[in-house]
């Protein structure tokens, strides 16, 4: 007796993720690494993290020591970019190529095949309405009125984020634009997460643990001191996060 089969759903999904990039020589570039890490703890921890490799042109022995070497220091490689497949075994993460958004896919039924094995039988012609599906655009901003507490990660790749209050200590947020604090940000603020140059930060009170525009990186320590709880923009140049005192 044959068991009624049913079709499996394979769902697609994006998710937001940290890209790594790092540069020869590597020893060098992890020294940077772990002066971020300690200037910004818990950057890394419970987040998702790609490597990006394609312009390294590492061996297969080279490129298992770095992966090593980030897992010692609780930096967890979910997927690596730019590898050959001849790199990657069992015991690395998966090669990768640049996140794209996917629809669901609906596995046809087991017994589909054999259906269409059957000798196929006269049907009468049928007529259906196809109705286009509407298509909204997504928003491009998010408007937060309230504060984010400590803990707290908002991500919003889609556009800009604006605060109506303030971004505690220890919580951050993510946008795919610019980020606009109206009160004080003391946490972390990531802009341009998705590569947008132009994207700014602004806010009332700049306190901020770190900084970030376009996966450029700028630390507390790194702040103009007379910047220090002053209301103030941030904005890319040159590769460079520059920051002058909002009038």
């Amino acid at each position: 007796m044959l068991t009624e089969a049913r079709s499996i759903r394979i769902k697609g999904r994006s998710f937001l993720a940290v890209v790594l990039t790092p540069d020869l020589p590597f020893e060098d570039w992890l020294v940077r690494l772990d002066d971020l890490a300690a200037r910004s703890a818990g950057f890394f921890l419970g987040r998702p993290v790609v490597l990006d490799v394609s312009e390294l042109g590492l061996d297969r022995v080279a490129l298992k020591e770095m992966v090593a070497a980030l897992g010692q220091r609780g930096v967890r490689v979910m997927g690596i970019e730019g590898a050959r497949p001849s790199q990657l075994d069992a015991s690395m993460p998966p090669g990768m190529v640049g996140g794209r958004p996917a629809a669901d896919v609906e596995m046809p039924a087991a017994d589909a095949q054999a259906q269409a094995q059957k000798p196929a039988k006269a049907q009468p012609a049928e007529v259906r309405e196809v109705v286009a599906p509407v298509v909204r655009a997504a928003p491009s901003s998010l408007v937060l009125h309230e504060p984010v507490r400590s803990g707290q990660s908002i991500v919003f790749p889609e556009g800009d984020v604006t605060v109506i209050g303030s971004i505690a200590s220890g919580a951050e947020v993510i946008a795919g634009g610019s980020i606009h604090v109206y009160g004080a940000l003391r946490g972390r603020a990531l802009a341009g997460s998705i590569g947008n140059s132009a994207a700014r930060i602004f806010c009332r009170k700049l306190e901020a643990e770190l900084l970030a525009i376009d996966g450029i990186y700028k630390t507390a320590d790194d702040l103009p001191a007379e910047l220090r709880g002053q209301p103030a923009q941030l904005w890319l140049e040159n590769d460079a996060i520059m920051a002058s005192r909002l009038i």
